[in-house]
């Protein structure tokens, strides 16, 4: 090969490994081959912050869920679709007017993996992602927790994780609740726990061997090889703080709840009841401070089992303002708006010290769609309950020239404790009129 960017010596083969007791650490492809944690455990802090971040990957017609322009601030008066939240009307904040910018005028569903990122363009040929609002908040609270964060979906179509690490890959998500439930609080026997000690120790040892051996390959690289088999080993370092903490968490018991082991539901079309008991499981997880960050795309199903609803939800979003599609469609968003009603009530009524566990959660619900129909995303319907926030308001912005979704999210990663100024594309610390108590 003729480039500037690899060395004289012979290409390195593309089977080029790292070797570390005896097991092989496969490198990412760089242009110089031929054809890349719990510091213990510690005690929780008295009521911690927390977040979740909701997608309806299929939008919120916006005609239902957005109050009118000219009905703003506290006095707004609510849209059919709040209507349902009605009774927690001062729990929350409802934004009108904010989406991501440059997110390429085809890029249809393709927004949902920049929901939480603001990556550029995610329709384009080389697109490359950026890290998510989760994950930007687990470097400062993930480790205090057993779990990192979780990355929740009830799968289907549009039903990939909505997390993407600090390299821009997307991170696999859970749709078992029942799976989940038992990693979270129920304990193998002494000679399982002792196994699962062993095994990832096992792992962290591979990594530590490798890593001498990486050095001595970076200086025969090139320059572009070697940022990227920094960014490669930067994972791999990401990947190794985690498995130390699994390892601390290991030996700790889980907590006890009262709730008996999940089951899933096994029938797909079952959106509302899948919800509820992720709902569920995001609860405890919260409750017991198994974690304090979770994400939840709610993915896709064909013919949504609720009454008076005969059509695929994703042939719904695209209705063509034929009535019958608009009708079965405000069914179905109105009784997946009523499973958040329900868990936020659930929050609020569960105290912690002083506070409640809506105080100190912040819950964004939302969609990376604003106009489904058109697979527009501009104007997304948005809105943010908890969190200590100053709510029972609708700020709405020009919903053509919108204000960045990047500045709210500075807002929530500040709730969380990153100290920053800025994400994705934002261009202002906040939003006007979004504040804390």
């Amino acid at each position: 090969m003729n480039t500037p960017y690899i060395t004289t010596r012979q290409p390195l083969s593309r089977r080029a490994m790292l070797k570390g007791l005896g097991v092989g650490l496969s490198l990412p492809l760089l242009e110089a081959m031929v054809p890349s944690f719990v510091r213990g455990a510690v005690t929780p802090a008295k009521s911690p912050k927390r977040f979740v971040a909701v997608n309806l990957p299929f939008g919120l017609l916006q005609s239902s869920f957005f109050p009118a322009l000219t009905s703003t601030g506290r006095d707004y008066q609510l849209s059919p679709y709040l209507e349902v939240l009605k009774e927690l009307r001062d729990d929350f904040t409802v934004f009108q007017g904010l989406s991501h910018p440059e997110q390429n005028g085809n890029c249809g569903h393709s927004s949902v993996m920049t929901f939480l990122t603001a990556g550029r363009f995610p329709g384009k040929a080389g697109f490359k992602n950026s890290i998510s609002l989760d994950q930007l908040m687990a470097k400062t609270a993930g480790n205090e927790t057993r779990m990192r964060y979780l990355a929740l979906t009830n799968g289907g179509f549009s039903g990939d994780s909505l997390a993407w690490s600090s390299t821009g890959v997307n991170i696999p998500a859970e749709k078992s609740p029942a799976r989940l439930f038992q990693q979270l609080f129920l304990d193998g026997t002494p000679a399982q726990m002792a196994e699962q000690t062993k095994s990832l120790a096992r792992g962290k040892s591979i990594l530590d061997a490798v890593g001498t051996q990486a050095g001595r390959l970076a200086r025969d690289l090139g320059k572009r090889d070697q940022e990227k088999l920094d960014e490669y080993f930067t994972s791999v370092r990401s990947l190794e703080r985690s498995m130390q903490q699994s390892v601390e968490w290991s030996r700790i018991p889980k907590p006890k709840v009262a709730a008996k082991p999940f089951k899933d539901i096994d029938d797909l079309d079952d959106l509302i009841g899948r919800t509820r008991l992720m709902n569920e499981l995001m609860l405890l997880a919260i409750q017991t401070d198994s974690t304090r960050i979770a994400t939840y795309n709610l993915g896709c199903v064909n013919v949504p089992v609720v009454e008076g609803v005969n059509r695929a939800l994703h042939g719904l979003s695209h209705h063509g303002k034929q009535e019958e599609n608009l009708s079965q469609l405000q069914l179905v968003e109105k009784a997946e708006l009523q499973t958040f009603k329900d868990f936020f009530l659930r929050l609020k009524t569960t105290r912690e010290d002083n506070h409640t566990l809506l105080d100190q959660t912040a819950v964004l619900i939302g969609s990376n769609l604003g106009n489904a129909n058109f697979h527009d995303y501009v104007n997304l319907p948005l809105l943010v309950a908890g969190g200590g926030f100053k709510h029972g308001q609708h700020l709405a912005f020009d919903p053509k020239n919108n204000v960045h979704l990047g500045n709210l999210f500075v807002s929530l990663a500040q709730h969380m404790g990153v100290e920053t100024d800025t994400f994705g594309t934002s261009n202002s610390a906040g939003v006007r009129g979004f504040e804390k108590a």
